[in-house]
């Protein structure tokens, strides 16, 4: 994954801010609905982010090495998340807190064209997925899937990627069985 080596220095001017944990799988970081107060960076694992429709989880993204994580819209604005971040794997994360991280904008204006290329990436896979949805069946937006990041088939259990795609595990696996 050369693109989690690029997204690690995007963030190493921040890492004299940032502290490291260690996560268990299925722990929730963040729940919809509250004020996001840190950022996660993830050295090591998976995390996803997902909302509750109506009491069924639907996965909304998935995190990597190298990649950036927080309800961005809460975490820069004080309003409640709208989905919960939660871990797949264990991880070791490195977080900063809101105040660190407002601090380091100021102090630091250089990282403000990372955070806004971060925020342009986020903006671009969120529309890529919004678009596929109104167009693509879910065979073929299974099919991109595993052109683009063949590594979430060998790392994400099957009913979140069939949450992701919006299709149930038994149809997901009929997907498969026709590959």
């Amino acid at each position: 994954m050369n693109e989690a080596k690029k997204n690690t220095e995007k963030w190493s001017m921040l890492s004299h801010l940032f502290k490291r944990i260690e996560i268990p799988a299925k722990t929730t970081l963040l729940e919809e609905g509250e004020i996001s107060k840190k950022m996660f960076f993830v050295e090591k694992g998976c995390l996803r982010t997902w909302i509750n429709n109506n009491g069924k989880d639907i996965t909304t993204q998935f995190f990597f090495e190298g990649s950036g994580v927080s309800s961005i819209e809460s975490f820069m604005t004080n309003k409640p998340s709208l989905y919960s971040i939660e871990t797949i794997e264990p991880c070791v994360l490195q977080t900063i807190t809101q105040k660190e991280f407002q601090e380091a904008l100021m102090s630091l204006p250089d990282i403000k064209d990372n955070i806004l290329e971060h925020l342009f990436q986020r903006l671009l896979q969120s529309q890529n997925l919004f678009f596929s949805y109104l167009k693509n069946s879910p065979q073929k937006r299974y099919e991109e899937l595993i052109k683009k990041h063949p590594y979430i088939i060998q790392r994400i259990p099957q009913h979140y990627i069939a949450s992701y795609l919006g299709i149930t595990s038994v149809s997901l696996s009929r997907i498969r069985n026709r590959r």
